[in-house]
Parts: C-alpha cells; sequence; structure tokens
C-alpha cells in the first residue's frame, strides 16, 4: 500500500519488552515501510539475545537498519549514529518508502527527531581508562559537579553515556548539555509510544528475562569474555554484566535471573521518565490506535 510519504518519518518509541519491534513490523508491512533502529546496544555484533534482536523470521522479510553494524569493543556515540540513521532515513524516503525509526534510546531518538548537533569529540584513551573503573554512581557524582544541569537529564545509571559527557566536558571545558545545537528539522514527524500498565510490563520483562536464558544468553555472555573483557562498555550493561558476579560464583542462576529483571525494570522506569518529557508523543494502547494516527498522518 503506497502513501503520500515526502518527508516523513514514523517513530515508536517506548520501554524494553513493551512490544515495539512487533508493532513496528506489522506497521511496515501495512504502510510499506523500512525499519531503522534507535537501539545503541544493537548496533554491535555478537550481541544478540542479550539484546532482544529480532531475529530473520520475525523480521519477516522488512528490512532493518543499524543493527549489528560493529564490534562490541568499538567506539560509537550519538554523533556517529545521528549521521548514519540520517543518511538512511534518506534514502528509505527516497525509494517511496516509509521510514520507521525503532528503539528505546531516548537520546537517539532525539538527536534525529530534533536535528541535535553534538561536539565532535574524540575518545580520551587515559581518562577513559580512569574513568572505566568507577561505578556509575561515581561518574555520575563527578558530571554532576562539572554540568548540574545536564546531570538532570542524563541516564545516571548509564556509564557510557556519563563516560562520554563527563569526556567532553572535560575536552571543551563546557557544560556537555550546553554544546547541543538543535538544527532545523530534517523530517516531518509522527512520534507514536507505547503505554502500558507497569504490572503488565514487569510481567512481560519477566518472561523476556526467563526465554533470554532458556535462548542462550549465559553462552553469548561467555564468549564476549572471552573474546573480549569485562571491561569493554558494550558488556557493562543489562542483561550482560549481572554474569560477572555469577561467573565468580558470588550468585545463584535464580539471583541472577531476579536481578537482570530488577534491572530492567529500572531502566524501563528511567526510559519512561525521558519519553514523557516530550508532549509530542502521541501514547498508544493497540495497533489499531497506532494504525489510525499513521493514516491521519498527513
Amino acid at each position: 500500500m503506497k502513501y503520500n510519504i515526502r518527508n516523513k518519518l514514523i517513530v515508536i518509541l517506548g520501554p524494553t519488552a513493551s512490544g515495539k519491534t512487533e508493532l513496528a513490523i506489522k506497521l511496515a508491512k501495512k504502510f510499506s515501510g523500512e525499519i531503522v533502529s534507535a537501539d545503541s546496544r544493537q548496533i554491535y555484533k555478537k550481541m544478540d539475545i542479550g539484546t532482544g534482536k529480532a531475529t530473520k523470521k520475525q523480521m519477516q522479510n522488512i528490512p532493518h537498519y543499524l543493527i549489528d553494524i560493529i564490534n562490541p569493543d568499538k567506539e560509537f556515540n550519538v554523533t556517529i549514529y545521528k549521521k548514519m540513521a540520517v543518511k538512511v532515513i534518506k534514502d528509505i524516503q527516497k525509494r517511496g518508502k516509509i521510514p520507521f525509526l525503532v528503539g528505546g534510546t531516548g537520546l537517539y531518538i532525539k538527536a534525529v527527531v530534533d536535528n541535535i548537533e553534538f561536539p565532535e569529540i574524540k575518545p580520551l584513551k587515559k581518562l577513559r581508562k580512569e574513568l572505566e573503573s568507577k561505578t556509575a554512581k561515581q561518574l555520575f557524582e563527578t558530571y554532576k559537579k562539572i554540568d548540574p544541569q545536564g546531570a538532570k537529564f542524563i541516564d545516571k545509571k548509564n556509564k557510557r553515556r556519563l563516560i562520554r559527557a563527563i569526556e567532553v566536558c572535560k575536552t571543551t571545558k563546557k557544560p556537555f548539555w550546553e554544546q547541543r545545537k538543535k538544527g532545523k528539522p530534517l523530517f516531518d514527524v509522527l512520534q507514536i509510544g507505547i503505554k502500558m500498565p507497569k504490572e503488565k510490563l514487569k510481567n512481560k520483562i519477566e518472561k523476556r528475562a526467563a526465554q533470554m536464558l532458556k535462548l542462550g544468553l549465559e553462552k553469548e555472555v561467555n564468549n564476549l569474555v572471552k573474546n573480549y573483557s569485562w571491561e569493554i562498555s558494550s558488556i557493562q550493561t543489562i542483561g550482560y554484566q549481572e554474569f560477572q558476579p555469577y561467573f565468580n560464583k558470588e550468585i545463584t542462576k535464580k539471583e541472577l535471573q531476579q536481578n537482570i529483571i530488577l534491572h530492567t525494570c529500572q531502566f524501563a522506569k528511567r526510559q519512561m521518565t525521558w519519553f514523557k518529557k516530550d508532549k509530542r508523543v502521541k501514547w498508544i494502547k493497540n495497533y489499531k490506535q497506532a494504525e489510525n494516527l499513521i493514516k491521519n498522518f498527513k
């Protein structure tokens, strides 16, 4: 089914495990669309189960972009992501298809939707090594001192993002948040958010954690640690970091699963806090509501 798409971009956002991918695939099939991932972990190769990537079968022949593009030990940030995403989105539009930007990484989505420019600062190896040895709590305290305004918005449990923000502040001698420049919007955007009762989402998170372990998450983490190390920032994320005490025989498998569930629920709460700040998001509860929003998106 062809629609007059011109410069249109449809965003499907929501917390982890809320069903964004399934909804986006269904909508992309209906509206002749292609999917661009907005997930800061699905960019990594060899990290499939823990990041909840859709399988080839689940993709149902719908093209997916910005998934499996770099190795887990490579540097990646929002600046690189935005350039790549914009290029892919424009290419999809040129071919007469509708681009669906789908994911839960709020900063990536905001960078594309609001055409935000971030300072291009190369990672500082010495400083990065020093920062990576600190906990997320310590990093947040450091960042809060140098950029109090930015500290109100940043995900205080995201080590990668905290390290990057501190790096930029120390290099430029300016608060990270002040350096974001909002450009002229590149696209005509419809943002659709999945709203779900807390208990229902928690139930989905619990089921997903059990399913990931059943699918072989332990083996996936083991291979990553063998080929790289616990030091790389991509592994210091939910669904992976919890295995370190488990491999060290400090916790049981049941405790491992409970930790993954707890941390995922906390993360989902932080995601919703971020998304709720954007009043342009149209919140939906089912497929039909999303379909109607797209049909009326002129």
